[in-house]
């Protein structure tokens, strides 16, 4: 209780202090940790673009070491799920501890927003959300020591639309993506921009939701501009237990990033 406690006074504190510099036209890079469970945090900061608070979820492997730097895995949720949960598929948590991975699971302002949906316009709720992926990322490259060649990027479903979309808009950071299920309408052309960034895509072929038939034309696109990547189709694989249950599909997720690094 009293835990709890100290936590809902720290958490007001901070979005006070972040209220104040706001409108006094200052950043606000305050954070507090307001609960979540023994293995994945609940942090805050104070999303000055949408003008209030703003939770995130975060790993922290018991290998990091401050000052040592660590990498990071930056994990975009599907549609209308909880942040959480895409850190809690199987493998994922387990895989970070051992290789002493930190992950984000940013809320993207809202959890039916879309990351950064092609023609949305500033402002808009996916706009937002991709202003809130950024800002997490920042927050958490504050406050640890985060290897800037190690920043990778990872999403499922709508998540995976996400990978694409933020892969692309802000190429200069990642080191690798890992689009699962990819739901994205627009076209594989934009592929042009991101020539140097190592892909994996996971496919089930009996997805209901997105087609494999999308997933297979970025695919063939990469393999048009020689890109390094690495395609994972699962026969009879449907649109989520290719990667919320499948410890061997989040494996190669690892060691495919595990080999990517950003030229220095």
């Amino acid at each position: 209780m009293l835990a709890d406690t100290v936590h809902l006074r720290v958490g007001a504190l901070a979005l006070r202090l972040a209220i104040v510099l706001a409108a006094a036209g200052l950043s606000a890079p305050v954070w507090a940790q307001t609960g979540g469970t023994a293995r994945v945090r609940t942090r805050s900061y104070f999303f000055v673009e949408a003008g209030r608070s703003s939770d995130y979820k975060l790993f922290v492997s018991s290998r990091y070491r401050q000052g040592v730097p660590a990498p990071l895995i930056v994990a975009l949720h599907p549609f209308a799920t909880a942040p959480e949960r895409i850190l809690l598929y199987q493998g994922l948590l387990g895989l970070a501890e051992e290789r002493g991975y930190l992950a984000v699971a940013p809320t993207g302002f809202d959890t039916r927003a879309w990351y950064a949906a092609e023609g949305t316009e500033p402002g808009s709720g996916a706009g937002l959300s991709e202003r809130d992926v950024m800002n997490v990322l920042a927050a958490v490259r504050e406050q640890y020591t985060i290897d800037p060649n190690r920043i990778y990027l990872m999403g499922h479903s709508m998540g995976g639309g996400g990978t694409w979309q933020l892969g692309i808009r802000h190429r200069d950071v990642w080191a690798a993506l890992a689009p699962v299920a990819p739901a994205i309408s627009s076209s594989p052309d934009a592929l042009d921009a991101i020539l140097d960034i190592p892909v994996i895509v996971i496919q089930g072929t009996a997805d209901a939701s997105v087609d494999v038939a999308s997933t297979r034309r970025w695919i063939a696109k990469m393999k048009d501009l020689g890109m390094t990547y690495e395609y994972v189709e699962v026969a009879g694989g449907d649109h989520t237990s290719i990667i919320s249950r499948s410890p061997e599909n989040m494996r190669k997720i690892f060691d495919f990033f595990d080999k990517a690094s950003r030229a220095r």
